[in-house]
């Protein structure tokens, strides 16, 4: 929540609504979810919202300290674990907690997708600036919808599409 109140380049309830958006879609296609937090457990920040966690409540958190997730050994242990090579990136702030793990991550031959209207920056250059970064370095970025879309392929594929429709 405290991270939410400092996001300035969308509104923090649609951004909320985007990124419930992106794990709803997640789960309905099965695909892993890495879920961090940020110094919770220092008690300087607080646990993830209530309308996320409920969502991803098969994937504990991992709470650490690093502004770089990609700098913290449980959370690169649990992208490798997926057996992924694509990743699909939600994030607060976009400048930082984005950027930082997905450039690491393009660096060490991962694909990454940034959601970019389910990430939020403290400011829209900021949020500009964080995407160009990333993409500059061959990130791809996408909305929630296209993922969605992109993920459904084809209407005919009818054991996702009431999931994808009601999303």
């Amino acid at each position: 929540p405290p991270q939410f109140s400092a996001v300035h380049s969308i509104e923090p309830e649609l951004l909320r609504e985007n990124i419930v958006s992106v794990v709803k879609t997640a789960n309905a296609f099965s695909l892993p979810i890495v879920h961090s937090t940020i110094n919770v457990a220092t008690g300087r920040s607080e646990s993830t919202v209530p309308e996320l966690a409920a969502l991803v409540e098969n994937y504990p958190p991992i709470d650490r300290t690093s502004t770089n997730a990609w700098e913290d050994a449980d959370f690169l242990a649990a992208v490798r674990a997926t057996g992924r090579r694509k990743l699909i990136l939600c994030a607060l702030w976009t400048e930082i907690c984005m950027a930082f793990p997905a450039l690491d991550a393009m660096r060490e031959g991962y694909e990454v997708y940034p959601v970019v209207d389910a990430i939020g920056g403290t400011s829209e250059e900021a949020h500009r600036a964080g995407l160009e970064r990333v993409v500059q370095a061959g990130a791809q970025p996408v909305t929630w919808v296209a993922l969605a879309v992109e993920l459904q392929r084809d209407w005919a594929r009818e054991e996702t599409v009431a999931d994808v429709i009601e999303i």
